[in-house]
């Protein structure tokens, strides 16, 4: 996983190892030899709308710009690669490739979700897919007894994300995904892994069926691209969620998809840094007399700690943290923020802290984030990539006139 030894790692065993190709596969997949264009090291972006037929109705795979596109394959194929899948597709934002990971339900089908996950996410799961017959009910996936009872002969999907953005919860997806599976092996276990990538967490190899992407995070890096993807194995699946990515036209520009390309050969080295100094900026909060909690699996006080060693490598640069009732407030600590910038989303090279009961969270009814402890104080921070000690500097003078 590297070199670096937290507190985190000295006072615990090791993470799951990551895959020893990773590195190699974020700079070559998709792009080999054969297949490089004038012999180019960096692979071409390709912007024809459209392609020219030998003859009618015969191409040579490429006709139409919406239906396949090179920067777009070269892309889709390294993501495949990193989770160790058999097939990506990309789409315009991570919102739209749930569009599409929804658009292999029916009328009639039931999907379980986790209560604790993105609040665009939970938006779209509550309010777009009723008027098309689909009945979704949430619950909180650590409670299995109260998982299994929610399982019907309909049930089509279950949908959750781990670690669960805000809150950083843990959830066993081996668990979760057996259990699907005995009760009906047809039944679609879907991962948003956004919020580790596969570089630190590779849910196929844990039994489920499809992960899911914002690629606008840690893949892209530089907070520059909207963009999303689905990975599975299934080729069926593939078949169907390509269908929707063609007739649907929610797809990435060759631009977007070049620049994703390219921001994934760092995702190693990226991720490693942003662990390190999160980490860092955890341990320091965890003992800072204003902070009433610190959410942060790689933390050995976090109740997730072991399961997260478990089916992990390592922890990203999203974490969070509590300010004590009556010792500052949340919104007066984003306003004295100064290197760290309140802005939502994560993922790039610079920190970001908000909270999410203003923000993200602003669509998930009061009570259930208030059963999240997603309070008015609660905050998010996304560690990027800025020296650790100057983003404590900036976090303790914020703290101390909050």
């Amino acid at each position: 996983m590297g070199d670096f030894k937290t507190e985190a790692d000295v006072q615990a065993n090791d993470w799951l190892p990551v895959e020893r190709k990773f590195a190699t596969l974020a700079v070559h997949a998709g792009y080999q030899r054969e297949n490089k264009i004038l012999s180019g090291i960096v692979p071409p972006i390709t912007i024809s709308a459209n392609y020219e037929l030998d003859v009618p109705a015969v191409n040579r795979g490429y006709e139409y710009a919406r239906t396949n596109n090179l920067s777009r394959k070269i892309l889709e194929e390294k993501l495949a690669a990193l989770d160790g899948g058999k097939h990506g597709i990309c789409y315009s934002s991570g919102l739209a490739a749930l569009s599409a990971a929804l658009s292999l339900l029916r009328a009639g089908d039931h999907v379980i979700a986790s209560d604790d996950m993105y609040g665009g996410t939970v938006k779209q799961l509550m309010h777009s897919v009723d008027r098309l017959g689909i009945k979704v009910e949430f619950v909180d996936l650590e409670d299995f007894e109260a998982y299994k009872k929610l399982l019907k002969p309909e049930t089509k999907m279950i949908f959750l994300e781990t670690p669960a953005n805000p809150t950083l919860n843990v959830f066993d997806l081996r668990k979760i995904s057996d259990i699907a599976h005995k009760h009906n092996k047809d039944t679609l276990v879907v991962v948003d892994n956004t919020c580790l990538t596969s570089y630190f967490q590779r849910p196929l190899s844990l039994g489920c069926d499809i992960v899911h992407y914002s690629l606008t995070k840690y893949a892209n890096g530089h907070t520059d691209v909207i963009m999303g993807a689905l990975i599975t194995n299934s080729d069926s699946i593939k078949d169907q969620v390509k269908f929707y990515q063609n007739v649907i036209g929610a797809v990435p520009s060759p631009f977007d998809c070049y620049l994703v390309t390219r921001g994934i050969k760092t995702l190693p080295v990226r991720m490693r840094a942003m662990m390190e100094s999160s980490t860092k900026v955890a341990e320091y909060l965890l003992n800072h007399p204003k902070i009433e909690a610190v959410f942060h699996p790689a933390l050995p006080s976090h109740k997730g700690h072991a399961l997260a060693k478990q089916q992990c490598s390592g922890h990203s640069g999203l974490m969070a943290f509590r300010i004590k009732e009556g010792a500052g407030s949340g919104l007066e600590f984003l306003k004295n923020i100064k290197l760290i910038q309140n802005a939502g989303s994560f993922g790039g090279c610079e920190s970001l802290a908000e909270t999410p009961a203003y923000f993200t969270h602003l669509a998930v009814p009061r009570e259930t984030r208030l059963k999240l402890g997603i309070t008015d104080n609660f905050i998010r921070l996304a560690i990027g990539l800025e020296s650790t000690e100057d983003l404590i500097d900036d976090i303790a003078q914020a703290l101390k006139s909050c």
